[in-house]
């Protein structure tokens, strides 16, 4: 067997620390698009109508962050515990605006969390360290450091490939309850709780149903003195948005839907010797 002189032995182990070291980072480059599609895409919200969507503002943020920083996002986000509360953060939603909002989380117990946290703050530090001071840690410019150099870069693949892994878990679970939540949102009954304020359970929401939406957009055109005629309201929603009637509502009556949204002030008149329903917004 023929022994390669010192020096191009010292040059095929540092090509070899090289690779090894490539390997590493391009495995942790697969980790973070992979982090940053997770935290982009576990939680989407849209407003108005038709509803717009803020996922592209959201994939540009992700974009942005570090690795450091993503996982800070992921945790408390899409990584949860038992014993979160389910607590939503505050919003500058409008009561007059519709929106939508749907977030998948992946709950552990709170040992878990805290491990798994820790577990990824080492990670960040083992990428930091590969990226910014490897070459400050190991002795390139002999044979026993490239060993030394190669065993630390196998251990540190392992360890990114073994988190890889975890992330794709989590991400396969993601995209699991994403295809639901795309069957759910092509449904009667996701139209229903969006456009409409109905639950499946048939329970409506007043606040944001439609056809509180229909009698304020009829008192704006037909109000006289701040109020509107409820018979006048309801012809008027019936030929301009007949998806919003009383029935669909559980009501058999306008009336009975302006005394069931409790947000309206009902008045009766007399006119023209018959006796008939006003209504107007409640006055805050």
């Amino acid at each position: 067997m023929t022994t390669l002189p010192a020096d191009d032995a010292l040059t095929a182990q540092q090509r070899e620390v090289q690779r090894f070291l490539g390997r590493c980072l391009l495995r942790l480059q697969q980790y973070e698009k992979l982090m940053k599609a997770i935290v982009a895409h576990h939680e989407i919200s849209a407003t108005g109508l038709p509803l717009a969507s803020n996922q592209e503002q959201r994939i540009a943020d992700a974009a942005s962050k570090t690795l450091g920083t993503l996982v800070g996002a992921l945790f408390g986000s899409y990584v949860t515990t038992d014993e979160s509360d389910g607590a939503t953060s505050e919003s500058d939603e409008r009561d007059d605006v519709i929106s939508f909002k749907f977030k998948m989380t992946l709950r552990m117990s709170v040992e878990d969390y805290d491990r798994t946290q820790s577990d990824l703050k080492e990670l960040v530090l083992l990428r930091n360290n590969l990226v910014h001071h490897f070459i400050d840690q190991h002795d390139l410019w002999s044979l026993d450091g490239c060993r030394c150099a190669q065993d630390t870069l196998t251990a540190a693949y392992s360890r990114i490939d073994q988190h890889f892994e975890q992330l794709r878990g989590w991400a396969e679970h993601m995209d699991q309850a994403r295809r639901l939540a795309a069957e759910f949102a092509q449904s009667d009954a996701f139209r229903d709780l969006v456009i409409h304020g109905i639950a499946p359970d048939g329970s409506v929401d007043w606040p944001s149903a439609g056809i509180v939406r229909a009698l304020r957009d009829a008192a704006a055109e037909l109000a006289i003195d701040g109020w509107t005629p409820v018979a006048s309201a309801g012809r008027w929603i019936a030929e301009r948005l007949p998806e919003h009637l009383p029935a669909k509502y559980g009501c058999s009556s306008w009336r009975q839907v302006v005394h069931e949204s409790r947000l309206f002030e009902l008045r009766y008149r007399d006119v023209g010797g018959q006796r008939a329903a006003w209504y107007r917004a409640k006055q805050n």
